[in-house]
């Protein structure tokens, strides 16, 4: 034994690194089976599957250049992070965008801006800018809202996202006077910091459900009479990410605090289907609308991503027969957003937001629907450019999802399905979401907000308006080919926005269904 111990001791320390890479080359040439490239080069072949690995970070940090990454770019992120910080957010020498790119906007700026007087809301508060349309007012809810702000946080539930994000996000709305969707994982503790909230639920009905998985209409308004800062409930059919598709919740992601959330057994896979048990067609989903508005005094929206629009068109015409109906609809884009899903969909399936809204408010448009919905849009509309765009082509509200998490640190790492973000945001380790500061996070949040709100305003005034509802089609300009023809909005869409009704920031102000904590 000694012999052998005095020989292995002798052995310098680049002979065992000889020795361990001898195992390594073995282990690939004769035991492995499963690489091709590390049978057929031992050794080198690792170094692949290692850039492979790290390429996204090399190619986000040292390769792409500002404009080049998607979904958001480095300027686009950089925006965010500046705006969320109360950093500056400016660029100088000027743009370094191309402007003759396809599908490029331009907002026709007014020969002289609006001008502000001095007991105007936005002298007082330069980032008070709330929804010019009250959900639920049409159909005479018990309880119509108001959303305070125009730009809100998406639906993104605790469980895809991680307890002191959603914390981070509640407070943050309630500083901001936004909103809160819950997303359809249901109604958690960290939506309780203050913000007013969107109920939201899809197909699993986790929250309102009954130990077989079906709708409790009991549940529901039990739900809202224990927390009355929800202030609207939105039943999604289909999201951006994944329209169509349903989901499994696996078992073992199903802790005793989420399944009390949800209404689900402990440690037992979860389906949740692509259709709703609740009804089966759109005259029965506008009963179904009308069943929860009735039982909860709110106002009841749908959720969807867009496609074919033949049960669309049956939806608004139930609606002109019977004055029944959602009082809001939002219309997400099919770039996808923070639900993970295979690419057939996420690339494939619905179509992107430009597209999808334009043919819904064009039908809805020409039913002459439109001033009774409050239409709000989610897919990348967290710049205040695009906003403007979106509030041309008839939007009265916008979502954001991705954006929102940036402001509270998330760095685009996509890898929120894997449960190893590095940011803390998407993960339910305790480890990595404790580097959240839940107080700071949510001023990001809130400044984020304002910084878009008040960026927004000053574009509506350049172009001589004074809220963005007042936007019109021909207000926008946008390239339609690849150098230097470029549309106006009503002639690229086909269709003409319907003029909301507005008489002044001051009414919105006074108005008494206004959320957040402007009349408290």
């Amino acid at each position: 034994m000694d012999s052998i111990l005095n020989t292995l001791s002798s052995i310098p320390w680049w002979g065992w690194v000889l020795i361990v890479l001898l195992l390594v080359a073995i282990r690939d040439i004769f035991i492995q089976k499963q690489h091709t490239i590390s049978h057929n080069y031992p050794l080198i072949g690792h170094l692949r599957y290692m850039l492979e690995k790290i390429g996204p970070e090399l190619r986000q940090y040292l390769v792409a250049n500002n404009r080049e990454e998607l979904p958001f770019n480095r300027i686009e992120r950089g925006w965010i992070y500046a705006s969320a910080k109360k950093e500056n957010n400016y660029e100088g020498f000027g743009t370094d965008r191309n402007i003759y790119e396809h599908q490029h906007i331009f907002i026709n700026n007014a020969m002289m801006p609006f001008k502000v007087d001095a007991n105007h809301p936005n002298t007082i508060d330069k980032t008070f800018l709330p929804c010019a349309k009250v959900m639920g007012l049409h159909h005479k809810r018990k309880k119509p809202y108001r959303p305070a702000s125009i730009i809100n946080v998406s639906a993104m539930s605790f469980g895809s996202l991680s307890a002191k994000a959603v914390e981070s996000l509640n407070k943050g709305v309630a500083l901001a006077n936004a909103y809160h969707n819950t997303g359809e994982g249901g109604l958690s503790p960290y939506h309780s910091f203050g913000g007013d909230v969107i109920f939201h639920f899809g197909t699993g009905y986790f929250g309102v459900r009954d130990k077989h998985g079906n709708f409790s209409m009991e549940k529901m308004v039990a739900l809202v009479e224990k927390n009355p800062f929800i202030r609207a409930i939105e039943v999604k059919l289909s999201q951006g990410a994944k329209p169509g598709k349903g989901g499994v919740l696996p078992g073992a992601k199903i802790t005793k605090q989420i399944a009390n959330i949800r209404g689900v057994e402990i440690g037992k896979d979860v389906l949740s289907p692509p259709n709703h048990s609740a009804f089966s067609n759109v005259s029965e989903m506008v009963n179904f609308i009308e069943e929860i508005a009735e039982a909860t005094g709110l106002p009841v929206g749908i959720k969807a991503a867009i496609g074919k629009l033949d049960q669309w068109e049956e939806l608004a015409d139930i609606m002109l027969k019977t004055n029944k109906g959602p009082d809001f609809i939002t219309v997400d884009g099919g770039e996808g957003g923070t639900g993970a899903a295979p690419p057939s969909f996420a690339d494939h399936v619905s179509l992107p937001w430009v597209y999808g809204f334009s043919d819904l408010y064009r039908l809805f448009k020409n039913k002459g629907l439109t001033e009774r919905i409050v239409f709000i849009g989610s897919g990348k509309l967290g710049f205040p450019a695009k906003a403007a765009m979106a509030f041309a082509m008839g939007v009265d509200c916008i979502n954001v999802a991705r954006e929102a998490m940036m402001s509270i640190g998330c760095i685009q790492a996509q890898v929120c399905h894997t449960n190893r973000c590095p940011s803390g945001v998407a993960t339910q380790s305790k480890w990595l979401q404790s580097g959240i500061d839940t107080t700071l996070k949510s001023v990001r949040l809130a400044q984020y907000f304002k910084t878009f709100r008040k960026e927004l305003i000053e574009i509506t005034h350049a172009a001589g308006y004074e809220h963005p509802c007042q936007f019109k089609m021909n207000d926008i300009e946008m390239n339609v080919d690849d150098h230097n023809l470029s549309k106006e909005l009503n002639k690229t869409y086909m269709y003409e926005k319907v003029l909301v009704p507005f008489t002044g920031m001051q009414d919105l102000k006074d108005c008494v269904y206004l959320g957040g904590k402007h009349n408290a």
